[in-house]
This record gives C-alpha cells, sequence and structure tokens, in this order.
C-alpha cells in the first residue's frame, strides 16, 4: 500500500465494515484529540474500547479502560492509535499476539511508521497512517 495517498474507496471501505475499535491512548482530558474523536466514533454507533495503562479500570464516556490490547475482553476490527509514531512498531507487535488478529491498525495524524505498516500488512492487516476517522468519516461515509 502506498501511504502516501489512501483512494477514497479503500477509507470508505473500512469505515463501513468496522465495528469495534480500540482506541489506544485515550485521554480522560476533554481538550486531547483522543477524547473528541472517541466521542465522535460513540455517537457514530461503533463500540469503541480505550486503552491506557495509567487509566485501566477507569471508566471514559461510559467505557471501560483497558491496560492494553489483550485485555480487551472481543475481537477488535481496528486499532485507532493516538500514540507517538516510535511507538507504533511495539503496538503492531501487540496486535499480532491477538487472536483473531485486527482488520485494521489506523494510526492518527502524524502517526506514521512505514516499517511497522508493512509488518502489520504482510500479516492481512490494512494499515491507515497520517489520518482521522472522525475527518475521514463525515468526508466518505456521511
Amino acid at each position: 500500500m502506498n501511504h502516501d495517498h489512501y483512494p477514497d474507496i479503500y477509507l470508505a471501505d473500512i469505515l463501513r465494515s468496522t465495528r469495534t475499535i480500540a482506541l489506544v491512548g485515550a485521554s480522560a482530558n476533554p481538550q486531547r484529540p483522543s477524547h473528541r474523536v472517541m466521542g465522535f466514533l460513540l455517537r457514530k454507533g461503533f463500540t469503541v474500547h480505550p486503552v491506557n495503562p495509567g487509566l485501566a479500570g477507569t471508566q471514559l464516556q461510559g467505557r471501560t479502560v483497558y491496560a492494553r490490547l489483550a485485555d480487551i475482553p472481543e475481537p477488535i476490527d481496528m486499532i485507532d492509535v493516538f500514540r507517538a509514531a516510535d511507538a507504533l512498531p511495539a503496538l503492531v507487535d501487540e496486535a499480532l499476539a491477538l487472536d483473531p488478529l485486527p482488520k485494521v491498525i489506523w494510526g492518527q495524524l502524524s502517526v506514521r511508521n512505514d516499517t511497522a505498516a508493512t509488518k502489520a500488512e504482510a500479516r492481512g492487516i490494512k494499515v491507515v497512517m497520517d489520518r482521522c476517522p472522525a475527518i475521514e468519516y463525515p468526508r466518505l461515509v456521511g
């Protein structure tokens, strides 16, 4: 996949087929982008599982926060990453240990690591980087 440009149909298909999202880097601060995007995704009907080890066991926007991906009690369609780009390789390794594998790893704005993307794609996981589903969803899905 060319991560410099994504066809609209690629992004739209991901957003239409996704139901369950692990939001890594979730924040309790309403001013943080991860908090706002989580609220947007919940309002659009997605099941969102916030992931943040420092907040594990608490509630964010009515959802239980998990320490790590493996703690989420159901299969995940998409992992939405609100972490620095250098955290993406370890996060991909964590995702590759899940059974079943997630269908998509989505790196938020400025979250891009081509090596990590190649590793995920080699296992059949779609990857989107440096994009925000809260921007793409209204543009492509409505």
